[in-house]
């Protein structure tokens, strides 16, 4: 084989492999949304079916306190009818088997009548034509599972469909664990449905933690009922948001409702530590470690053994600390830099991070093992623009705070109303030191004038504009039609834009006579 030819054939693996990753990715995309087993099994028949050519497809979960496993899910209703409530010994021989194999096990359906231990939910395989089965374990940090792949004809899996199922098998077993987190939550009802809804818990219940998380909208409610749904649990939880959205917030919430309460979450900004002593802060060191190691250091891992670790930006880590977490969080070891002792340790993560990390993944910033041991119980958490109905409570609660002696009482409607269409880049976090500010520079008990940021924010761009010099007409044309367009073409009325520009309605009308402004305008913005 020529150079060319061998470049070509290389290039063409290279290729391969990426139209793998780019499936992957799209899979496990279909598995992390599936929260029951009808979008589960449509994940497994229409996304994952076309790329792996299986005749028959089971999953089996196991449980480690009963040290027993059973059916969960299976393509044939029939047959999941019949043995769904049947359990099994986690020993049995077949599970234990392939739960212990790094590889994926290829059995002929033929053994399974002349094994004992096969679960009968196998024994009658050959009748279904099914004459190949390929089992692959579907473990994540708190339980086991495998995947059954079922083949009429041996052999039909190629390398590229094991690889992908290799790949997929984490997420598989994530998802696995949040249907069966969800179905323990709505079907026991002695202690667990209570908590189904934030506003049906009694505050004896919760921590002020959970109460300091402001608002009533939709989507903080959904965040309110996630952290009541895991906080007992070891599960980890990853939390998705903005930058400025309360991130430590809801990490705090969810750590003060565990089990881990009465000892201090441990807290590591990933992305504000050196990336030459981030090791160090994670995992100790030894004294004489390294140069300036004068004394030995615990590390936050050893400070957070039965407690929880809180890691912010952890979309910060470089690729060594990655690997050297991930260890962690399979071993539940640690050792220190510069020592030869195994430590081990009980802890519950808690990441929080404002990038895609599915998207670092695609793009190889993040390793895709790591990503899934993480993403055990997703948590996104709204920026302010899309939960805007809560922020007249989070600026009267801020007022609160801030006002001290100065006696502010409230905010005017008008500038409450500008607050409202304004996109706030910085969430939270921005609103914050807006009303900080806004205390500072009140000379009466109030507000009435807030120093928002002079660009214009459009939601479809990337980019920002600024105000640019024009004659004022057109800029006030422009101002009034954008206005307009916030205010969903409302003239009057308390949210309507005259309110917002501070000008009787008859006013407003008359003014956009004058300039021209007709509906197609500000109803096509």
């Amino acid at each position: 084989m020529g150079i060319n030819s061998q470049h070509d054939s290389i290039l063409q693996r290279i290729q391969e492999r990426e139209q793998e990753l780019k499936i992957l990715f799209s899979l496990s995309q279909y598995f992390a949304s599936a929260t029951d087993i009808k979008k589960l099994d449509d994940a497994i028949q229409n996304h994952l079916k076309p790329h792996v050519l299986f005749d028959s497809f089971i999953l089996c979960s196991g449980n480690e306190k009963t040290k027993q496993y059973s059916l969960f899910y299976h393509d044939s209703n029939k047959e999941y009818e019949q043995y769904k409530n049947e359990v099994y010994d986690i020993k049995d021989g077949f599970y234990n088997t392939c739960q212990n194999s790094a590889e994926p096990i290829t059995i002929s359906a033929s053994d399974f009548k002349k094994n004992n231990t096969t679960p009968a939910f196998l024994k009658n395989t050959t009748e279904n034509g099914i004459r190949e089965v390929i089992c692959i374990p579907a473990n994540t940090t708190e339980s086991s599972s495998i995947i059954i792949i079922g083949v009429k004809k041996p052999g039909t899996l190629s390398r590229s469909a094991m690889r992908l199922l290799k790949g997929l098998s984490v997420q598989i077993g994530i998802t696995i664990d949040n249907i069966n987190f969800k179905e323990q939550l709505y079907l026991q009802p002695a202690d667990l449905s209570a908590k189904v809804s934030y506003d049906t818990i009694s505050h004896q219940t919760v921590t002020s933690s959970l109460d300091a998380i402001i608002g009533n909208s939709k989507e903080i409610k959904i965040v309110k009922e996630k952290i009541i749904t895991v906080a007992n649990s070891d599960s980890g939880v990853l939390l998705l948001g903005e930058s400025g959205t309360g991130k430590e917030l809801i990490a705090k919430a969810i750590h003060d409702n565990s089990a881990y309460s009465n000892k201090e979450m441990i807290k590591v900004n990933c992305a504000a530590i050196p990336k030459n002593l981030i090791e160090s802060e994670l995992f100790g060191h030894e004294k004489g470690a390294f140069t300036g190691a004068v004394q030995q250091k615990t590390g936050k891992f050893e400070r957070a053994n039965n407690s929880t670790l809180f890691l912010d930006e952890i979309g910060e880590l470089s690729p060594e600390l990655q690997v050297k977490l991930l260890r962690v969080l399979q071993e539940k070891e640690i050792e220190r830099i510069g020592g030869n002792v195994t430590i081990p340790v009980k802890v519950r993560i808690i990441a929080a991070t404002n990038r895609d990390l599915q998207q670092e993944v695609a793009n190889g910033n993040f390793r895709a093992d790591l990503y899934y041991r993480l993403n055990v119980f997703p948590i996104n958490i709204p920026p302010l623009r899309e939960r805007i109905s809560d922020l007249k409570e989070l600026a009267a609660f801020f007022l609160q705070k801030y006002s001290g002696k100065n006696k502010i009482k409230q905010i005017a409607a008008k500038t409450l109303n500008a607050m409202k269409i304004y996109t706030w880049p910085g969430n939270i976090r921005e609103l914050e030191h807006t009303i900080e500010r806004a205390v500072l520079l009140s000379q009466d008990n109030v507000i009435k004038e807030i120093q928002l940021s002079t660009i214009i924010q459009d939601k479809t761009q990337k980019q920002q504009e600024l105000f640019t010099i024009k004659p004022f007409t057109e800029f006030e044309k422009e101002y009034i039609i954008w206005v307009l367009s916030k205010c969903s073409g409302r003239i009057s009325g308390p949210n309507g834009a005259a309110a917002l520009l501070g000008m009787p309605p008859t006013t407003l009308q008359s003014r956009m006579i004058r300039l021209g402004i007709k509906k197609t305008h500000y109803l096509s913005q």
